[in-house]
């Protein structure tokens, strides 16, 4: 989460975070909206019956003509805010703005140290420390106003490697992650239970002083990853849970690069390279990888999200697209992938699901589909289903 607004147009304690109405985009193979089926996603058994017949061969299927799949989306870091804002989530539900666009893998980022933040110029800053059980207690209650919404708009929460298929599949599927891993300051525990509340994906630090590990944007005092850093990012790969290493130093992200015994990822931000930089917006660039760092996590078998932010990546969903295409030549296509940060970000590039399709569309007429497939979904579901799969616990 990156704020880059005007004070004026958010709360004091969290901000509020504007976000243009997604426009209506529909187009050949999208998926059904709710007034034409009666749900915005199909049942696991018409999954299962569809991707049999995509696989079938003429000679099986008698008049059957092979149909070629239509390429979903999956975004690596996604936000929808409670009661904050001027457009909190009951204004822009996430079944309409998941379907209009056909994205079938969202991960909903849910902010760990939102109640301890405030907003100083174009970023945010800690304006206080959580008090013992208040970090964890927050995180329950987030989780269950995500779960309420998604059970409201009928779609699934993604918590095993059969639902990573089955969004693959096209069922539309919200996998619940946490932005900044504030809810195991008082302990190792808390991860186990967060992980039995639906939490796979967790960001270990964000703007607030934590145990865990050095941030970008502040000063540097652990030199990098903790010693109880490394046994988060232990208990991580024993649960199944993906790691996530946005707003980490690079010495953290070495660090936890060594540690770790499944792939990892850096779900938002750019990488610093050939892209011009503006030195106007320091606070944002801070927030970019370093190239050698991107190649680590790209060598490791991991993966590194593009955000939207427009002053970053050009202003409308194409130049995103080009953006990420560039990137994946950068990095190798089997190593980035969508990490949007939507609706926490001033004037994106991508302001919805449908604008993000447009990047797709445009990625189609630039670069070879398999490409396009592999950014615009399988690599974080790949690195995903791998975190889960290395579970022990």
């Amino acid at each position: 989460m990156q704020p880059l607004f005007s004070r004026h147009n958010h709360t004091a304690s969290t901000g509020s975070l504007p976000l243009p109405a997604p426009p209506p985009q529909g187009g050949r193979g999208r998926l059904p909206a709710a007034s034409e089926s009666g749900s915005q996603f199909v049942s696991r058994r018409s999954v299962l019956a569809g991707g049999a017949a995509l696989i079938a061969s003429p000679r099986d299927a008698g008049a059957y003509t092979p149909q070629k799949a239509p390429i979903y989306i999956a975004d690596m870091h996604y936000h929808l805010f409670f009661g904050v804002g001027r457009k909190p989530a009951h204004t822009q539900p996430l079944g309409p703005n998941m379907n209009r666009g056909q994205a079938t893998l969202v991960s909903w980022s849910l902010v760990g140290d939102m109640p301890w933040l405030t907003i100083a110029g174009r970023s945010f800053k800690q304006k206080g420390t959580p008090g013992k059980g208040e970090a964890p207690q927050w995180l329950r209650d987030e989780v269950q106003r995500a779960k309420a919404h998604i059970a409201e708009q009928r779609l699934a929460l993604a918590r095993t490697p059969d639902d990573i298929a089955a969004a693959a599949a096209g069922k539309p599927h919200v996998l619940l992650s946490v932005e900044g891993a504030t809810f195991m300051d008082d302990g190792l525990k808390h991860l186990e239970a967060a992980y039995d509340l639906g939490v796979r994906h967790v960001q270990l630090v964000h703007f607030i002083a934590n145990p865990i590990g050095d941030m970008q944007t502040e000063t540097a005092s652990h030199g990098g990853l903790t010693s109880y850093g490394r046994e988060v990012v232990a208990e991580c790969n024993r649960l199944g849970i993906l790691i996530d290493l946005a707003h980490c130093t690079q010495t953290a992200v070495d660090q936890v690069l060594s540690h770790t015994k499944a792939p990892v990822i850096w779900s938002h931000s750019s990488v610093r390279g050939r892209w011009q930089v503006y030195p106007s917006f320091s606070a944002w660039s801070q927030r970019q990888l370093s190239h050698s760092a991107a190649q680590a996590i790209a060598a490791a078998g991991g993966v590194v999200g593009l955000w939207a932010l427009g002053d970053d990546v050009g202003k409308t969903p194409e130049s995103y697209g080009e953006r990420a295409l560039a990137l994946a030549d950068s990095l190798g296509e089997n190593h980035v992938a969508f990490g949007t940060d939507m609706n926490a970000l001033a004037q994106p590039a991508v302001a919805n699901f449908s604008d993000l399709r447009r990047a797709v569309s445009h990625m189609q007429s630039r670069a070879p589909e398999a490409r396009v497939r592999k950014v615009a979904f399988e690599n974080y579901a790949r690195v995903l289903t791998a975190a889960m799969r290395a579970r022990t616990a």
